[in-house]
């Protein structure tokens, strides 16, 4: 289907309202207490990077899990660490705060001094590779496959994967909705999954969708493998797909 420019954004900002509506109306046990939903406190940073960002096709679908407390939780962007969505995507709005939310985990939006690590990996190869943040999204968007952030009281972290089954087969039904939405409207030739569990779950979400399927070391400073260097191992895993942006 011929989209113009503005059409492609606003049918991902309806997929990510529909999102936000579905993922509201889910409900968890503990130890799960605390569920934050950038899409709703944030939502006026995720509405600008799709509008900044979203202007056709994209050859390649990035595909993260969930939110990291001090990226996507802070700003609505996914992976979005402050200074480069500020200064490189080019997005600054005043994000609202989640209620109720954990006196551990403050959502203080771009004023938040916290560094997401992953973001500031991601991001930042991707920066010095394309040099305009507009080069880069002329073929590539990035996602994430669960818009959800979920803490125990303590305000440790549950990352979707390790919530009980009887919780996930019903947010993973949401999940799956949207990415295949996001498939759909962007037309991706490949989605590279973030680490594990997103290639996974996006195989399961597209059985049977005309795509590519790759997966690239996820940026975590929980990973030993990336803190070693995660630019220095990615890029040869986005080589060996073919990708000719990074040949």
């Amino acid at each position: 289907m011929k989209r113009t420019n503005n059409q492609w954004a606003r049918a991902i900002i309806a997929a990510a309202r529909s999102l936000a509506d579905s993922t509201d109306a889910l409900t968890f046990q503990p130890p799960t207490e605390y569920i934050y939903n950038p899409l709703r406190y944030a939502w006026n940073g995720h509405q600008a990077y799709i509008e900044s960002s979203v202007t056709g096709p994209k050859r390649v679908l990035f595909l993260g899990m969930n939110p990291g407390p001090w990226g996507m939780a802070q700003t609505g962007v996914p992976f979005g660490e402050i200074p480069i969505v500020r200064e490189w995507i080019g997005v600054s709005t005043p994000i609202d705060k989640p209620d109720p939310e954990h006196p551990k985990r403050p959502i203080d939006g771009f004023s938040c001094q916290k560094s997401e690590v992953s973001g500031r990996r991601l991001w930042g190869f991707f920066r010095e590779w394309f040099g305009e943040a507009g080069t880069f999204f002329q073929e590539h968007w990035v996602a994430n496959y669960c818009p959800l952030v979920f803490m125990e009281a303590s305000a440790r972290n549950r990352t979707p994967d390790k919530l009980p089954v009887a919780e996930t087969r019903a947010l993973y039904q949401i999940c799956d909705e949207h990415l295949r939405r996001l498939v759909e409207v962007l037309e991706p030739e490949w989605l590279i999954g973030v680490g594990a569990f997103a290639e996974q779950r996006a195989r399961e979400a597209l059985p049977d969708a005309p795509i590519k399927f790759g997966r690239i070391l996820h940026p975590s400073p929980a990973s030993p493998a990336a803190n070693r260097g995660w630019a220095e191992a990615v890029l040869p895993q986005l080589r060996a797909f073919g990708l000719k942006a990074f040949l």
